[in-house]
């Protein structure tokens, strides 16, 4: 058995080589300790699949964002092996072009974008814009006519200008278009087109253009339609669903005035989808991270995709559940479903928020417990038993997220975040617990995961703690540290120093 002496060096080292590698990474990237020093970075990464045609060259043109109000592109590159890359400006339309005389079979390219908020900068005003391309007409049928200038008539007597005219337009389009009776002139034509239409006869100068929602941690995203106005020679954007302005979500405006997205030759199937993270990192240095091609620059996760940068953002954290779940059980004496049973009901929680998450828990486990009382009844083996119980759980967890959207509540669609293989053993083992031991230590230790799980969630919620665990991933050996000294302690918990209070005295 190792000594004490050789435990506490050990644990020494890994929290001084864990201090030391952060303190380095800084000095060498820059990346700060403190988030709250920089502005908001958005790497944002689009990604191209498509079907090669054998023995053609290929060409693929996707359009390229460029600054725009309230955001600035401070960096950008494509990554896509063995491929020619170009990026062309012409009338003001900025197009990012690859080409390779012969390739085969599935392909992949990448192209990635540093967007920098920036509410200081300069307005895009409309003749810096580019040439826009022509619309194509719709014509009204005659009652297609009447029933448009009626709902023309209506937002403009509630508006005083474009702007507010064309956020009353929404309005009332969209409670048409929620009708489940539907709209004469909604129902052979998509909405946006409608809403396109209504303004062009109205008189109001505007633009179909599609934007990014910037979300943290988000992948497999797609662009969103937007439409904006030309007010007092600036354009203001509008969320065609919901009539809300830029400052209400953040809209990052990629291709503008109905441009094509992408453009192929020599290829079919063409898919262009989009991942982005949020970064907390001062804006100049963090191009010299990624210019970096030595040291830490080199070992540094924001080299990877997008996609792995959103997947290691949760990942990181774990470690963080994991020692609160080994203080509250080794120190506290909490008693839990489970080992780590807490951690992943934590995760969970990430996706759910806190309240939504522990009642989404708390009817999962509890119906899972009656269906299992029954199935008891039937004799079934061990791995039939828990297959039934996984089954169950699915169809309780759709039934839920069905529940959830037709009541509005969105986050609660993200019950399926919930570890379904460790609820199903869950439930099984809090019956059997239920069967031997009776339900007071079943709520025991039901009531204790949850507690445990939402001291996690706090711990890996906190913005804070997210960012050191992301930008210096190092620090986890100060992690392993403190759960292995954790690890040795033999001594009384809190909760049995409570329980065993009257024998102080003796």
């Amino acid at each position: 058995m190792i000594s004490k002496k050789i435990l506490f060096l050990l644990v020494s080292i890994l929290i001084a080589l864990g201090i030391f590698i952060a303190f380095m990474r800084h000095e060498q990237t820059g990346v700060p300790f403190v988030s709250s020093e920089n502005k908001d970075v958005w790497m944002v990464e689009a990604r191209v699949d498509f079907q090669a045609q054998e023995n053609r060259p290929i060409t693929v043109s996707l359009s390229l964002p460029s600054d725009t109000t309230g955001y600035k592109i401070y960096f950008e590159q494509s990554v896509s092996a063995g491929y020619g890359f170009n990026v062309s400006d012409k009338d003001g339309l900025k197009r990012g072009t690859w080409s390779v005389r012969q390739a085969k079979g599935k392909q992949t390219l990448y192209y990635k974008a540093q967007v920098v908020q920036d509410t200081a900068g300069e307005t895009l005003l409309a003749q810096d814009e580019p040439k826009l391309e022509a619309k194509d007409e719709i014509l009204w049928s005659e009652s297609e006519s009447i029933a448009a200038k009626e709902i023309l008539a209506e937002a403009y007597a509630k508006s005083s200008d474009d702007i507010s005219f064309t956020r009353e337009l929404i309005k009332i389009l969209s409670e048409i278009h929620t009708n489940q009776e539907g709209s004469l002139l909604l129902a052979k034509r998509k909405y946006i087109d409608v809403l396109n239409k209504l303004l062009d006869d109205a008189g109001v100068i505007h633009r179909m253009s599609l934007a990014l929602e910037l979300q943290d941690a988000r992948r497999n995203q797609s662009l969103t339609p937007v439409i904006e106005v030309l007010d007092r020679n600036e354009w203001v954007l509008f969320d065609p669903k919901n009539a809300l302005q830029e400052k209400s979500k953040n809209f990052f405006l990629w291709t503008r005035g109905g441009k094509s997205l992408i453009d192929i030759v020599g290829g079919t199937n063409a898919r262009v989808s989009f991942s982005m993270i949020k970064q907390n990192m001062p804006a100049l240095e963090l191009a010299q991270a990624h210019f970096e091609e030595g040291g830490f620059g080199f070992f540094s996760i924001h080299r990877l995709p997008i996609e792995e940068q959103s997947l290691f953002k949760m990942l990181l954290l774990l470690p963080i559940g994991a020692l609160i779940t080994v203080f509250m059980r080794l120190l506290i004496g909490i008693k839990t479903s489970g080992t780590f049973m807490p951690v992943l009901i934590a995760m969970a929680f990430l996706q759910t928020s806190l309240f939504l998450g522990m009642v989404n828990f708390v009817v999962l486990v509890g119906i899972g417990l009656i269906l299992r009382s029954f199935l008891s009844s039937l004799n079934l083996l061990l791995v039939a038993r828990i297959a039934t119980i996984i089954v169950i759980v699915i169809f309780i967890v759709a039934f839920m997220t069905l529940i959830g959207y037709e009541l509005g509540f969105n986050t609660g669609m993200s019950v399926a975040f919930f570890p379904i293989i460790i609820l199903a053993w869950t439930i099984e083992r809090m019956s059997i617990l239920w069967e031997e031991e009776g339900p007071k230590e079943v709520m025991i230790q039901g009531s204790g995961s949850l507690l445990v799980a939402s001291f996690a969630y706090m711990a890996m919620v906190n913005d804070y703690v997210a960012h050191l665990v992301f930008n210096f991933p190092e620090l986890h050996l100060i992690v392993i540290a403190f759960i292995i000294l954790m690890g040795r302690y033999t001594g009384y918990r809190l909760l049995e120093l409570y329980r065993f209070r009257e024998f102080k005295g003796i």
